[in-house]
């Protein structure tokens, strides 16, 4: 989990926590002390909910942003890869031609 995302967790657990304490330690009837609590709790997993969706889609964002960039590194290291590949090619086609020219010096005419 990121920094960002444990601060905002830390965050609305202190929020709820302080809610709730907030509300026993009111004066107030028992009853409307549990509504209060029960409010309190469907307005943190509302904000919970809200922000692990956010999360979720930053998430999602970054991990598609960066397989697009390991996919286009890939690419490009193939790319280079098959460019220096032809070169080699390219120059041991040139030797090859070389040696079979150096050869046909060697060798005598067959009878």
């Amino acid at each position: 989990m990121g920094k960002d995302s444990s601060t905002m967790l830390g965050l609305l657990a202190g929020t709820a926590i302080g809610a709730t304490l907030g509300i026993l330690f009111a004066p107030d009837k028992g009853e409307k002390t549990r509504k209060k609590i029960a409010d309190e709790a469907n307005i943190a997993k509302e904000r919970l909910t809200e922000n692990a969706m956010h999360l979720k889609d930053a998430v999602v964002s970054g991990v598609s942003t960066k397989k697009q960039t390991l996919d286009e590194q890939v690419e490009h290291i193939v790319s280079d890869a098959s460019h220096k590949a032809e070169d080699v090619i390219t120059t041991l086609e040139r030797k090859l031609a070389d040696l079979k020219a150096k050869n046909k010096k060697y060798q005598k005419p067959v009878v």
